[in-house]
């Protein structure tokens, strides 16, 4: 199993010390759009460029940056949205197969 932690406000978490000692020792990270603030506080814990952080700059669904093992990736997952499989994964939910 797999630990795995979801959040849209990276800086209110931070502030716990067990926290940041997760992120820090975490092998793989998936970095979508991030708001200002959360991009500044990930940036400098992660250490990563202004050039990597463009990729979690104002970046559309599916789009950010897989950090795994020190190496930064951008990615772009255009998934198709005429199938099941997305209707059922949708986080919208004037899209979900559920709502």
């Amino acid at each position: 199993m797999i630990p795995t932690g979801i959040t849209q406000n990276v800086n209110e978490l931070l502030e716990s010390p067990e926290v940041r000692n997760v992120l820090e020792n975490s092998e793989l990270l998936l970095l979508l759009n991030q708001g200002a603030g959360d991009r500044d506080i990930l940036a400098e814990r992660l250490n990563l460029s202004p050039k990597q952080m463009a990729y979690v700059t104002n970046a559309e669904p599916g789009e950010g940056l897989i950090i795994y093992g020190g190496v930064a990736l951008p990615f772009i997952d255009n998934f198709p949205q005429n199938t099941q499989l997305y209707k059922i994964m949708s986080t919208r939910l004037s899209e979900s197969a559920i709502g």
